[in-house]
């Protein structure tokens, strides 16, 4: 059994190799942002969605509303490459919140955390297994059991270490946001020499609200979801190589000026090309769609660069909730096992605790994101 586990796992790691085990920025930046970008993925189709109902007419709101969150992105990232200046051992809002506010204020904050990044683990999940049975509608019955298995492949590769987490997580990031620029400037090139910039008409469909300011803040919520996962980078100051607080600041300012870019290239082309939600495509597959066409390799490209980091966005989770855990059994308030480094210098205690928990979550929500957010 043990012979098993080494196999499986890798061999035990001394802790003189710690440092090695740190990352250079080009591979931490997807460990710790693939979250924050897949967000992009689904952000403006979640604004879209509440938009739509108070009828076609009012999904033009998208992007001022995309607009003021971008304004907030830039001012959480900006906050938070202050927080890792003045707390370069990393803990993010925690840290913050404790040292500034009182422990109670650092409790709620870490509780929300711990909450938040359980879901985000299980959502991302759950939703890279329904984008797998949009393409193959065969699966369509067995979405709770695919969403548990990619649930274990990516804990798996947390288990082994960093490292190994870095390798897996590389390649479907930069792959996505590459896939994602590369829709944005085939859009602008059909919009400045064949579309123009008046905008098509969306689907008439009626609304079943009226349009008022609860409604729009609503919206304006949802479209939040494009800035889960940015307090990873804070939160993970001691993954970066030295000097870690510069390396990590600099990763989170280019963090959010990708998040930034992609998103509002998405909530333009959505509304120029006139795209409202409909169940049987995401928003950013009909705008692949108009941009690159049917029968384009780029449109599966994207397609399936899409599916990989939704899936592979839980390693954000998988890097933020063990270390905050931790720092939070180092202060007391969860058992001290949770600050245990393994054999492979992860906090497996906390890995194990969130594979626990998220896959209650996948299971009762029987591998659907609606029901789960």
């Amino acid at each position: 059994m043990l012979s098993f586990a080494r196999r499986l796992l890798g061999r035990p790691l001394p802790r003189r190799e710690s440092d090695s085990q740190r990352l250079p920025s080009l591979i931490a930046l997807p460990i710790l942002s693939s979250d924050a970008l897949s967000s992009v993925a689904y952000a403006t189709e979640a604004a879209l969605g509440v938009l739509l109902l108070a009828g076609s007419g009012a999904l033009g709101l998208s992007l001022p509303i995309t607009a003021c969150i971008v304004g907030l992105i830039a001012i959480v990232v900006l906050s938070y490459r202050q927080a890792i200046e003045a707390y370069p051992e990393g803990g993010g809002s925690y840290v913050v919140a404790r040292e500034n506010l009182g422990a109670w204020a650092g409790l709620v904050a870490a509780a929300a955390l711990l909450v938040d990044y359980t879901l985000t683990a299980a959502v991302s999940l759950m939703a890279a297994a329904q984008a797998l049975s949009s393409l193959l509608p065969g699966l369509l019955a067995h979405e709770t059991s695919l969403s548990l298995l990619l649930l274990a492949l990516v804990g798996w590769a947390n288990l082994r270490g960093l490292k190994e987490a870095g390798r897996l997580f590389v390649v479907p990031t930069y792959a996505f946001v590459v896939m994602v620029a590369l829709l944005a400037l085939f859009g602008l090139q059909n919009i400045v020499f064949a579309h123009g910039f008046r905008p098509d008409a969306p689907p008439a469909i009626a609304a079943l609200e009226p349009l008022g300011l609860f409604l729009i803040l609503r919206a304006f919520s949802a479209g939040c979801s494009a800035m889960t996962g940015i307090e990873a980078i804070a939160n993970g100051v001691k993954v970066f190589r030295e000097p870690s607080a510069r390396r990590a600041q600099a990763t989170l300012l280019v963090m959010g000026v990708l998040l930034a870019l992609l998103f509002l290239a998405v909530s333009g082309l959505a509304y120029l090309y006139g795209i409202a939600p409909n169940p049987d495509r995401t928003v950013l597959a009909q705008i692949g769609l108009r941009v690159f066409g049917p029968g384009n390799p780029l449109y599966w490209f994207l397609q399936i660069s899409t599916l990989l980091i939704l899936g592979l966005a839980a390693n954000t989770a998988f890097a933020g909730f063990p270390r905050l855990a931790a720092l939070l059994a180092k202060d007391r308030y969860l058992p001290r096992q949770m600050a245990w480094l393994g054999d492979r210098l992860v906090f497996q205690n906390g890995i194990g605790l969130l594979l626990l928990v998220s896959a209650l979550v996948i299971v009762v929500c029987r591998g659907n994101t609606n029901v789960a957010i």
